[in-house]
């Protein structure tokens, strides 16, 4: 049995490293890891490092007070005055960020939602906490009231432990789905050709005439897929380190927080990707040997791309922790157990059964495949 499953691998091995769109498929997909690492850490860092010129340009219709000027200029932020009508032309215009009114006592922010908003919404609540917090004292002063005894009534001390901010978790995270989606992209390719496109062919008919059993063949290719799955997911691994290594150099948004894994992290990685490469190429096998023509299974393959990447995604952006269940779940289970890790957390129950319930899966689908391949209406296009 070793020698013909050996004899079927080679064949799949090698037609598959002389097949262009299957190395194209393996290779080039991961290099887009580390663009995507590099360019969400540069997207961090100009959002923390906007110039507060690009927003600081307010405009206001009433006459400030002497210190409220102090304040305006004390924050940077640059006045524009003039009636609510002209100053809400200048507003669409883009001449100004956001505009202020004021009625009474009531302050209004003007404007409409966007990334400038944003910012500038920020700089002037700032302005009026600062306001307020003046004419409060103020008004205590005036009844003989220490200020400092109603506004230190009570003390705040911050105990948190450091950990990796949200930036670096949210672009570990995402590397790794991406890893994930790229195994996934990897396994489709070969799966195809080697089950549907050799039928379309006519030479799966001709590989059946050999003293080979159907089970011999199903564990060769299948083992043909997984490593092509696995040489992409490996590829992806070294990129997204190298990626993020110089993402927390570069970039000052990570000063002080270490996006490189640790060696057991990437022991434990690396097992997941051959897991996961395991049962995605089972899957992709699975499906594909349905079909009859290589279109018809590219078609019902593509999903399962979609199927590999959301849940894990919609998972980290709940902030979903792992648990005995989930650790069960297929693809759910390696986003969760990747997030813990990057938040410092190995559950080892969790990991385990993650390899578990995924082996058993594998096994099962295997097992389907085998008697797929046992009827003639799987074997044969016609």
């Amino acid at each position: 049995m070793k020698n013909k499953v050996w004899l079927i691998l080679k064949k799949e091995i090698r037609e598959t490293f002389r097949d262009k769109k299957s190395l194209s498929m393996m290779l080039i997909i991961p290099i887009l890891i580390p663009l995507m690492v590099l360019g969400m850490s540069a997207l961090f860092e100009a959002q923390m490092n906007e110039d507060i010129n690009e927003y600081n340009k307010i405009g206001i219709a009433y006459e400030p007070t002497e210190v409220e000027k102090e304040i305006f200029k004390n924050l940077g932020i640059e006045v524009v005055y003039g009636e609510v009508d002209d100053l809400k032309e200048k507003y669409s215009f883009g001449e100004l960020d956001l505009y202020l009114t004021k009625e009474d006592t009531v302050y209004t922010i003007n404007g409409t939602e966007g990334a400038s908003t944003s910012y500038a919404s920020k700089l002037v609540e700032s302005y009026f906490v600062a306001y307020k917090q003046f004419l409060q004292s103020e008004y205590l002063a005036d009844k003989n009231i220490d200020p400092n005894e109603v506004f230190d009534i009570i003390k705040l001390d911050r105990n948190i432990a450091e950990s990796n901010n949200y930036f670096s978790s949210y672009v570990t995270v995402y590397s790794f789905l991406f890893i994930i989606m790229a195994i996934t992209v990897s396994a489709t390719y070969p799966a195809t050709d080697s089950t549907a496109g050799e039928k379309e062919r006519g030479t799966l008919e001709t590989l059946l005439t050999f003293p080979i059993k159907s089970r011999d063949i199903i564990v060769g290719k299948f083992l043909s897929v997984s490593l092509s799955a696995a040489i992409t997911g490996f590829l992806g691994l070294i990129l997204m380190e190298i990626a993020l290594y110089l993402s927390s150099n570069w970039f000052t948004v990570f000063e002080g927080v270490d996006l490189t894994l640790s060696p057991l992290h990437l022991v434990v990685v690396s097992l997941v990707i051959i897991t996961f490469s395991l049962l995605i190429s089972g899957l992709c096998i699975a499906i594909a040997s349905k079909c009859k023509t290589f279109k018809e299974a590219q078609s019902a393959l593509t999903p399962l791309n979609f199927i590999c990447f959301f849940p894990g995604m919609i998972a980290f952006m709940l902030d979903i922790e792992s648990s005995v269940w989930l650790s069960m779940i297929p693809f759910v289970n390696v986003t969760t157990i990747f997030t813990d890790m990057t938040n410092g957390i190995v559950d080892w129950l969790d990991i385990g059964l993650m390899f578990l319930s995924t082996g058993v899966i594998i096994f099962v689908v295997l097992w389907l495949i085998i008697r797929q391949y046992k009827s003639e209406k799987v074997l044969f296009t016609n």
